[in-house]
């Protein structure tokens, strides 16, 4: 195929993985609101010597766990069948220009919203974490149309500067931990969100438990990317740091998610104020990555590059 052929299929791969996300998170909320919940055991009477039977302990709280219903089996095989398409959309994009397929911002939040589903997804496997479903495929499918409406770029080459194996180790980084910084800022809402008593949502410890492991994980990886980004623009700029807009929230997104690991770590926070540094950190990061070069008073920061449609 010729590559303007190849960019075509990408941008259609694109709007048809739109359409299976949307299709997926109604598939996930029909099973979020009316699947079947979990059957509770009646605790077991033990006779301790010649005492009245008592009940046993009961079982360890399983609100996270919840049976497989039709609509919940769709929304996963709709879900990978989505993942697939913005899969094949990212490679079709890649061979239309012949280089790494996030040389932009459209390139880049496709690439995004393809880490936060792969996040979620390949965690789907091993925890019981489908109740995020309807909430990450709304992120995914956002975050598509956002960047089909108001950033979409003709596929082609990009300025001398991101000719370099540096994007392939400083901007993969960013996006990979970007998908899991995702996936813990829309369980920290959803942490903030639910209310005591009976829910469909898991119980808060559930929540607070993948905001802190997609956190662990991620914030080194950040930490990588924030390395590598100072490497890199020593080899093309000749320093390894200037205050650009970029680096700098980059450096107050670091800085923000590493407030959160000490204070879990040192202070024992969990909870409510916990949640709330872990959102603002997800807040830094979203300004980093958009709104740094999106806003017009940044125009002169050297990631001018990212090719914004005006």
């Amino acid at each position: 195929m010729s590559s303007d052929s190849l960019a075509t299929l990408s941008d259609q791969l694109v709007l048809g993985t739109v359409l299976l996300y949307v299709a997926a998170m109604l598939a996930y909320a029909v099973d979020l609101g009316f699947g079947r919940a979990p059957a509770r055991k009646a605790p077991e009477l033990v006779t301790v010597g010649a005492d009245a039977p008592v009940p046993a302990e009961p079982d360890p709280p399983v609100a996270a766990v919840r049976t497989s219903s039709r609509a919940g089996t769709i929304a996963v095989v709709l879900s990978w069948a989505g993942w697939a398409a913005q899969l094949a959309a990212i490679l079709t994009r890649g061979l239309a220009v012949d280089r790494w397929p996030w040389g932009n911002m459209y390139e880049f939040v496709i690439a995004i919203s393809f880490a936060a589903m792969t996040v979620f997804l390949f965690m789907q496997l091993r925890y019981p974490v489908r109740f995020l479903g309807a909430f990450v495929c709304l992120v995914a499918a956002l975050g598509l149309g956002f960047a089909v409406r108001y950033l979409y770029t003709q596929a082609g080459p990009v300025m001398p500067a991101l000719n370099s194996y540096w994007i392939a180790i400083h901007v993969t980084a960013a996006i990979t931990a970007s998908g899991l910084f995702i996936v813990a800022g829309v369980s920290a809402v959803l942490y903030l969100v639910r209310r005591e008593g009976a829910s469909r949502l898991p119980g808060r410890p559930e929540l607070d438990r993948v905001v802190h492991r997609a956190i662990v994980i991620g914030f080194p990886i950040w930490t990588f990317a924030v390395i590598a980004g100072a490497m890199w623009a020593d080899k093309a700029w000749g320093r390894y740091w200037g205050w650009d807009p970029k680096e700098v929230w980059a450096f107050v997104t670091w800085i923000a998610y590493a407030a959160y690991l000490h204070a879990r770590a040192t202070a024992g926070w969990k909870g409510r104020a916990a949640m709330i540094v872990s959102l603002i950190g997800f807040g830094c990061l979203l300004f980093n990555l958009i709104g740094v070069n999106v806003l017009p008073w940044f125009g002169g920061t050297l990631h001018s590059y990212s090719d914004v449609p005006q």
